[in-house]
């Protein structure tokens, strides 16, 4: 069997990347607005209408191509929502990203963005990555403003399972119970308990300062994150176990 995995590392962003992630953030939006206004949805359609508006911008071809096929993605998922009754999310990118398919090498252990002709983005890969990625063809790039995601497929042996496990998600525990008759419940209010904490500390700020406010809502906010996010960790490692 075939699958499809990721490997991810941090990296240190340089103007040149960010400039990068802008402008196909900015793509992937017109191209979105295009589907919307000439009501198209299929790979080939939006390509048709859209690349020609792409040339505004100053992005390898490479880049416009794989733009193009993040917008489709986002046009079919807002129009299965609102055709299934359900409220659409945000039909637009806020957050930079950048992903593509062609162009790039991985080579004497780094990566290379292309950039301008013969001129590409070098940016090294961690051992760690370097020795995953080592026998196996990379299919796509992820960049986000610190995050690197290299995917590639490979092949795998089927496993027969000896039993099943369903997963009883609530507010403040786990329940898991086994085709063998076995029921573990794992609590979670601690994760509960720290993010009111947080909501009410956030709640309690008077300074009348948007920017103030802001930074101290996000530290606050990257806390409580973590917190969450270690204790989720510990259940989940539980749960494997």
């Amino acid at each position: 069997m075939r699958a499809v995995k990721s490997v991810q590392q941090h990296y240190t962003i340089s103007p040149e990347i960010l400039r990068m992630l802008d402008e196909f953030r900015q793509m992937m939006n017109t191209c979105t607005q295009v589907g919307l206004d000439e009501n198209v949805t299929s790979l080939k359609s939006l390509s048709l209408k859209a690349y020609k508006q792409l040339a505004a911008y100053d992005a390898m071809s490479y880049y416009k191509l794989c733009a193009i096929s993040g917008a489709t993605g986002i046009l079919r998922n807002y129009r299965r929502m609102a055709r299934h009754g359900q409220k659409p999310t945000s039909r637009y990118v806020r957050r930079l990203r950048l992903t593509t398919c062609y162009g790039f090498k991985i080579k004497d252990g780094c990566l290379f963005l292309p950039y301008h002709p013969r001129e590409p983005i070098r940016i090294p890969l961690t051992p760690h990555v370097q020795a995953t990625i080592r026998k196996h063809a990379v299919r796509s790039v992820t960049l986000t403003q610190d995050k690197l995601s290299l995917t590639y497929a490979k092949q795998v042996e089927d496993v027969k399972p000896d039993g099943f496990i369903g997963v009883d998600r609530n507010l403040n525990n786990v329940t898991l119970a086994a085709t063998d008759g076995s029921i573990v419940k794992h609590d979670l209010s601690e994760a509960t308990r720290v993010k009111a904490t947080y909501r009410e500390t956030r709640s309690r700020m008077r300074r009348n300062d948007v920017r103030i406010r802001r930074e101290i809502t996000n530290k606050y906010g990257l806390k409580q994150r973590e917190k969450v996010n270690r204790i989720l960790h510990h259940a989940s490692k539980m749960i494997v176990q």
